[in-house]
C-alpha cells in the first residue's frame, strides 16, 4: 500500500507528492547543468530521464520515503523538490533533508521556506530529534539556506563522496528538536 506524503503549505509554496505528470517541470530544472552541478545525480539528458526519476519517487512512496514537489502557489508550477527521501533512521530519530531548486527561482527564499517546513514536519509528525542537511563545500547558496533555516554548522566531511569523477567535501549542518521554534 502506498502512503503519499501529505500536502503541506507555506506562505508562498505548496509541497505535494510528486507524480509522473511532473516530468516536464522536473526536466526543466534537472536538465540545467548549473543546477545539477551541485547535486549527487547526473544532469537529465531527456524527458525520459525525468520520467524514470519520477517512477523511482512514486515507488519510494510505497517504502515510506518522503519527497515533496515544491510548487509556487501563485503560478501552480513545480520548481523543485525537497524531503527525507530514504534517509529516515527511525531508531535514532534522525533524518537528512535534501533539496533542489530551479535556477530561475534561486535567491528568492523559496528553498529556505520549504526547508523550514520540512524541519517542522520532521519534528512534529515524524518524531525526529535531529535533522541534518549537507551540501558540496563550494555550494554557498545551499549552505546559506541551511544557515537561514537556523541549522548549526558541524563541520566538513573531507572527500566524503565520489561524485562525477571526483572526491567531494560535504559541509554538514544540523538542528535538534529542542532548538526549533514551533
Amino acid at each position: 500500500m502506498t502512503l503519499l506524503p501529505p500536502v503541506l503549505e507555506t506562505g508562498r509554496l505548496i509541497l505535494r507528492p510528486m507524480t509522473l505528470e511532473d516530468a516536464r517541470d522536473v526536466f526543466l530544472y534537472a536538465s540545467d547543468p548549473e543546477v545539477t552541478r551541485h547535486v549527487m545525480w547526473e544532469t537529465h539528458r531527456s524527458p525520459e530521464d525525468s520520467r524514470r526519476f519520477l517512477q523511482q519517487v512514486v515507488e519510494g512512496y510505497a517504502r515510506g520515503e518522503l519527497l515533496w514537489g515544491v510548487v509556487l502557489r501563485e503560478e501552480h508550477r513545480l520548481i523543485g523538490s525537497c524531503g527525507y527521501d530514504g534517509s529516515w533512521v527511525r531508531e535514532h530519530r534522525r533524518a537528512e533533508i535534501g533539496y533542489v531548486l530551479s535556477r530561475d527561482c534561486w535567491g528568492k527564499g523559496y528553498m529556505t521556506e520549504a526547508v523550514l517546513e520540512m524541519i517542522r514536519y520532521g519534528f512534529e509528525n515524524m518524531g525526529l530529534n535531529r535533522v541534518i542537511a549537507r551540501c558540496f563545500a563550494e555550494n554557498r547558496a545551499s549552505e546559506r539556506v541551511m544557515q537561514k533555516a537556523g541549522m548549526t554548522f558541524e563541520g566538513t566531511q573531507r572527500e566524503h563522496v565520489f561524485v562525477k569523477g571526483a572526491y567531494r567535501d560535504l559541509k554538514l549542518y544540523s538542528m535538534l528538536r529542542r532548538e526549533f521554534s514551533f
